[in-house]
């Protein structure tokens, strides 16, 4: 049997044509975000010059950089048919975690950083086996992933908060220092956003985890190990976390238990909002890359115009609807186009 992962070297020239229409969508929806990015930013430019000068691009990098990042792990979650509700909490114990292994130490960054992502795939692997083993829902996994892992943070803090003082400078530098005047935080994110992104459509195991969530039936037959491609992604997920949860630490320097709290929904609003379908298969990370930094413009845009902080909030339910609402119409119109092709293409042979 041909497997599905093949079809760049065997594809029809119908196959390949339905598929140039998928990218083709998906390439002018992350235009479309791109554009509405640049909008936001110049209006509020406009009504504010100062939000455009040296001090204020680098808190909207800053401020995106850490979103960035949970919405890549998120994003490859999500085209497998899954979600992962637990990625704040884990930033929240790994952000602890982290404070309290080095306050009053001398660690390094390397240590620093290895521990908030070994913490972050541990978790990450307990709600990928529940899902991908046990067979258990995704969302009632990690949404009782998320509740557990709070409480644990919470019972181990015990009010307790971790502060700059105690941190290492080094630490603290790798949060607020810069490469040619660009901070390194949004240069990680960067690093790490395309190279996630060359993994998902390089590699033959990236590939199949689009094929998963576009047709698992139909991926199970071409022996992709569903499985174990599952539990990789929410892995990856909770390591991307837990390094976020590291950097939240060199970035802000003092810590509590509920840090990034109430920020698993914003990361998926990110994601989908970025182009990633919630029924999976579709998208691409530089999409909710672009949803992320969209979220956090507004959010910065709303503080610089002085407007009410409910209104994020409000905005951001508003675009999470409208993104669901535009995938579900492009999938129906795509089907439908591709039905056509499909029936053209018999007719003529």
């Amino acid at each position: 049997m041909t497997s599905l992962l093949d079809k760049p070297t065997t594809t029809t020239k119908d196959e390949g044509s339905a598929r140039s229409l998928v990218d083709a969508v998906f390439r002018a929806r992350e235009i479309s975000i791109a554009g509405a990015l640049a909008l936001l930013i110049l209006g509020t430019w406009i009504s504010n010059p100062r939000f455009l000068d040296d001090q204020g691009v680098k808190d909207l990098l800053l401020n995106a950089s850490i979103l960035v990042l949970l919405a890549v792990g998120q994003s490859v979650v999500v085209i497998t048919r899954n979600i992962d509700l637990s990625v704040g909490s884990v930033v929240g114990l790994s952000a602890f975690a982290c404070g309290k292994f080095v306050a009053g130490t001398d660690h390094g960054v390397l240590t620093v950083m290895l521990l908030g992502i070994a913490l972050g795939v541990l978790c990450g692997l307990v709600s990928g086996a529940l899902v991908s083993f046990g067979g258990v829902p995704a969302l009632v996994v990690t949404l009782g992933m998320l509740y557990i892992i709070q409480g644990l943070d919470y019972w181990w803090a015990q009010g307790d908060q971790i502060g700059a003082a105690d941190v290492p400078d080094p630490i603290l530098d790798l949060g607020s220092g810069s490469l040619l005047g660009i901070p390194y935080l949004p240069l990680i994110a960067v690093v790490l956003l395309a190279a996630t992104a060359y993994y998902l459509r390089g590699y033959r195991s990236g590939r199949e985890l689009y094929a998963i969530g576009s047709n698992p039936e139909a991926a199970r037959l071409a022996g992709v190990p569903i499985r174990r491609r599952i539990l990789g992604a929410y892995a990856f997920s909770g390591a991307v976390a837990g390094f976020a949860g590291a950097l939240w630490l060199a970035r802000f320097g003092t810590v509590v238990a509920d840090n990034a709290h109430g920020w698993e929904l914003t990361v998926v609003s990110a994601v989908v909002v970025g182009g990633v379908a919630i029924t999976g298969g579709t998208g691409t990370v530089w999409g909710a890359a672009l949803g992320a930094l969209l979220l956090t413009t507004i959010g910065s845009a709303l503080v610089v115009l002085k407007v009410d902080a409910f209104w994020q909030g409000a905005i951001t339910g508003a675009l999470l609807l409208a993104a669901i609402s535009v995938d579900r119409i492009v999938t129906l119109r795509m089907t439908a186009a591709l039905r056509k092709r499909s029936a053209r293409h018999g007719n003529g042979a």
